[in-house]
């Protein structure tokens, strides 16, 4: 498979999905990640904070739903993870509902070791309640047929 099979795809999104973050899903990541930073579980210690509330660890945005490409499937057999980056614009609090979606922004053939490599580059955002963006990452999934 190469990326020309993907490439009708680049540009299109997925429609919003509605997330609600809940403190026992943040208390539940933070406890798997290991980091025991009071400011994703103690609502006391939370309310002493600038954010007033328990806020999510940086890489929580990983557990929402973005919802699904309309007519974009792949095997998962043969994928590998190949980088990620945040930029978060707020911070995510518990409480909050953020729409997510996730959109095809590139795909590219490399050559490697093993032969052919088809990279896909996925943009995901989570947008408020009130229609500003609270962050955007941007993922790159290698895909080896």
């Amino acid at each position: 498979m190469s990326a020309e099979l993907f490439q009708r795809f680049v540009g299109m999104e997925s429609k919003p999905v509605k997330n609600e973050v809940e403190k026992g899903a943040i208390r539940k990541f933070a406890d798997a990640i290991g980091d025991p930073n009071p400011i994703y579980r103690d609502e006391e210690y939370a309310k002493t904070t600038r954010y007033g509330r328990i806020i999510a660890p940086p890489t929580f945005s990983r557990t929402f739903d973005y919802g699904a490409i309309p007519d974009f499937t792949i095997k998962r057999e043969g994928l590998i993870h190949g980088e990620q980056e945040f930029r978060y614009f707020q911070p995510i609090c518990a409480g909050d509902v953020l729409y997510c979606s996730t959109k095809l922004v590139d795909v590219y053939d490399k050559e490697g070791k093993l032969g052919r490599m088809t990279f896909l580059v996925h943009e995901q955002k989570g947008v408020n309640e009130s229609g500003e963006t609270a962050f955007v990452a941007k993922m790159t999934t290698i895909y080896r047929g």
